[in-house]
């Protein structure tokens, strides 16, 4: 599976309900910001050994950081190691909203 969704392909996918959508920015990174993206769900990248057996394994897994690096790669690997369906979108929530997406306020 491919590791990475294209802003314009996840465009096309929100509102899926099939789709876990989740915020993996560092914690200073998310309060940081008053954005997230709509249906998105916030978790500590820090933390996944905690809620990562809580995903549901018949759900994709998107998921993004601030600019689709390190946090969103190494998020990647484990929920793939865990035999999770996982991708990040590719430059996180900064090419989110550059091309476009919708954002809301948390």
């Amino acid at each position: 599976m491919s590791r990475t969704i294209s802003t314009q392909e996840f465009k096309a996918m929100l509102g899926n309900k099939s789709v876990n959508i989740i915020d993996v920015r560092r914690k200073d990174d998310y309060t940081a910001d008053s954005n997230a993206i709509p249906g998105s769900t916030w978790h500590d990248s820090a933390q996944i050994e905690s809620w990562s057996e809580d995903l549901a394994k018949d759900k994709e897994v998107i998921l993004y950081c601030v600019r689709g690096g390190a946090v969103s790669n190494s998020v990647v690997d484990a929920l793939q190691a865990k035999g999770l369906k996982a991708r990040f979108i590719e430059g996180g929530i900064a090419a989110w909203k550059e091309a476009g997406g919708s954002v809301i306020k948390k």
